[in-house]
């Protein structure tokens, strides 16, 4: 929820009768300082305080009864300081035995013939209250649903809310709208004081959702408002530079592919060549399954800025990828009289030499390569496109580096690691994205088993057959070597049971983490040379290498992975005409670890995949915390309420492109939003 300004709402919260110092240090530990922000305290979860009839009380559910008392209430002391207070209760046909352990003075609000509410744990076998709370009358309306804080033994719930109350009666009038009217009416939203009210002290169920309703979109709105506003600035201040490229030799490239682009393939190429087009830079992520054919598309990208008169570059994390991306490349742009080159760190001495200045010169029209690239003596003629495969492999730094190559070069972000919709569009909220969601035709659907350890030898004469006919198989493990905290399979352990087992027949290679960046390459070439038929490997080939020849990925320890990574896994085979099978080595404990090999073997869609795992695992562990970039919300759930989310953003962008939101009064809250939270600058408003 965004910040409120006027000075009372701003006051301490010791300006509110029973917030003393110690209240005031106490809550200062939870984030509460102002009288805003103690109304702003949303509420963990609500007690179902509505009354309930015993019959539709479920077993071992807290329930609310009312009843007239039956029995003397009769108290049993027992232990140290310990008491049990009794009494029967008549409520409807039902007579009920009622307990309250440790509050012997409830004896006094209690008398044989006195109607009473209790609430409490409802044990159906019994027909028992274990009870909570005793208040004397008949059920008070009005407080079917009461709101519980997570306080952190910050001061006690009761006086807690009796400061809410205190701070809404004493200060809510103030409470000033932040959305604008055409969305408040265009949605029903709550107004705002309403809202917060509601949100402390619901009158009902659908009043309550209705309050987290309008603070939910609130929340994603302001988000989007910024990164929408941001995405704004970054565009129109980048002084990008206008590609005009020959669409008729662009066609002509296309139609010289010795397959058809996909629908989405199509689309990807028509947002790059737009963005190409226009004065500003482009800031574009291409998210794409494994085997989609984003090279393709990266390839016609670099081809129009070539024939704008410019030069590409591509930037990948290995160098066996920079050279499977070169000869692709090579392949397909050579017969269109296009120069391309390969940089690497294995590049050196004159041929280096040569190549710097034929790049520097103009002759070479497109540079593949590695981190190389950032170097400070490689140097372009005139640079036009910068794309970087597996972004998420380089550092912000490393990508920057490369932009200031040129001129205010477009720029394309690629990654094979497919991203729920809902995170893309929060945590590269100031990018556009293109997905390319569907396969090229023809591609066989790689057929995954899940199968419990003790199936393991079938699995390896399975492998065996396979590798018999010529093809090659991956074996991947969690852990290099033995952890007494973690018994899982490692990858030593099962390179020497492997070595064992094919001895004299195949040959058995080790990839792991710990070994040198040139040791990793040499072991990659024996591999895609086929001098290597088994490679047992930790995750390190998890990104983008091309071994059309292998046909089976066995993966241990299988529950230990996400979906994405067992997915992106699953997507080194495949890549060849012949069938491709993963086999998931699993023995998972929980219903999660379940979940995920049954999803793994029913769908190929990394994009269905990727939903599931949010699901599973929440936004916080999918990127992993420490680097997700992920806002914190208060209310709003990504994942539960990415509709929201999604109609939040469409709103701000189409607020943000909008004349109006410059200039009209409706919009000056907002407008101060952004400038006060550093987005724009708040001199070049109106």
């Amino acid at each position: 929820m965004s910040q409120i300004e006027e000075s009372p709402l701003q006051s301490p919260i010791s300006v509110l009768k029973g917030a003393g110092k110690e209240a005031e240090t106490s809550l200062a530990g939870i984030g509460v300082f102002t009288v805003s922000d103690l109304m702003e305290f949303v509420p963990a979860r609500y007690e179902d305080r509505r009354l309930k009839s015993p019959e539709d009380a479920a077993h071992d559910e807290k329930v609310t009864i009312e009843g007239t008392i039956q029995t003397e209430p009769s108290v049993m002391y027992y232990g140290k300081k310990k008491s049990r207070l009794t009494f029967k209760l008549l409520s409807g046909p039902h007579l009920i035995q009622v307990t309250f352990f440790n509050q012997p003075y409830l004896k006094k609000k209690a008398a044989v013939g006195d109607t009473v509410t209790v609430t409490g744990k409802w044990d159906r076998h019994r027909l028992a209250v274990s009870g909570q709370l005793l208040e004397a009358g008949p059920y008070r309306r009005g407080a079917d649903f009461e709101a519980v804080y997570l306080l952190r033994n910050a001061i006690p719930l009761k006086q807690f809310r009796k400061l809410v109350q205190q701070a809404i009666d004493l200060y809510g009038s103030l409470i000033e709208e932040t959305l604008p009217e055409s969305l408040m009416r265009q949605y029903r939203l709550m107004p705002r004081k309403d809202a917060i009210r509601a949100l402390h002290f619901p009158e009902s169920q659908e009043e309550m959702k209705q309050a987290r309703r309008r603070f939910v979109y609130e929340e994603f709105f302001y988000f989007q408002l910024k990164m929408q506003a941001l995405r704004k600035t970054i565009r129109e201040q980048s002084g990008g530079i206008s590609q005009k490229y020959d669409l008729a030799k662009l066609k002509a490239l296309i139609d010289s592919l010795p397959f058809e682009l996909t629908k989405a393939q199509k689309k990807a190429v028509n947002d790059i060549c737009a963005d190409m087009k226009s004065p500003y830079r482009m800031n574009r992520l291409l998210q794409g399954d494994v085997g989609s054919g984003k090279t393709a598309v990266a390839t016609l990208a670099l081809y129009a800025s070539v024939t704008a008169g410019f030069q590409g570059a591509l930037m990948v994390p290995t160098e066996i990828l920079a050279e499977q991306h070169a000869k692709s490349l090579h392949d397909m742009l050579e017969p269109f009289g296009i120069n391309t080159a390969l940089l690497t760190g294995t590049v050196k001495g004159k041929k280096r030499r040569a190549l710097l200045e034929a790049l520097e010169r103009g002759d070479i029209d497109i540079l593949i390569g590695t981190h190389a690239l950032i170097q400070e003596d490689v140097v372009f003629h005139k640079l036009g496109l910068v794309i970087t495969d597996e972004q998420h492999r380089f550092g912000v730094n490393q990508r920057r580096v490369l932009r200031t190559k040129g001129e205010n070069p477009d720029v394309l972000f690629m990654t094979a690691t497919p991203i729920p919709r809902t995170l893309a569009i929060t945590v590269f909220g100031e990018m556009d994205v293109s997905i390319i969601n569907e396969m090229p035709a023809g591609r066989k659907a790689i057929e995954t088993y899940w199968a419990k350890e003790e199936m393991l030898g079938r699995v390896l004469d399975f492998t065996e057959k396979e590798l018999q006919k010529g093809r090659q198989a991956y074996v991947i493990c969690p852990l290099i070597e033995e952890s007494e905290k973690l018994d899982f399979q490692n990858a030593l352990d099962v390179h020497a049971q492997l070595s064992s087992h094919f001895h004299g027949k195949f040959t058995v290679g080790l990839m792991h983490g710990r070994l040198s960046g040139d040791e990793k390459e040499a072991v990659m070439k024996s591999f895609s040379a086929n001098e290597i038929n088994i490679l047992v490997s930790t995750t390190v080939v998890e990104v983008g290498v091309n071994v059309p020849n292998a046909t089976v990925m066995i993966i241990y320890d299988a529950e230990r992975f996400g979906l994405s990574q067992l997915h992106q896994l699953r997507g080194r085979v495949g890549r060849g005409s012949e069938q491709s099978y993963c086999m998931l080595i699993a023995d998972p404990k929980s219903e999660t670890g379940k979940e995920r090999m049954m999803a793994m073997t029913e769908t190929n869609d990394g994009f269905v995949l990727s939903e599931k795992d949010l699901e599973l695992r929440g936004p916080g562990d999918f990127f992993g915390r420490k680097q997700s970039g992920l806002p914190e919300f208060k209310m709003a759930d990504m994942v539960h309420d990415y509709r929201a989310l999604e109609t939040a953003r469409e709103d701000a962008k189409t607020l943000i492109d909008s004349p109006a939101f410059w200039h009209d009064p409706e919009y000056r809250h907002l407008r101060a939003v952004l400038t006060d939270s550093g987005v724009l600058d708040g001199e070049k408003l109106d």
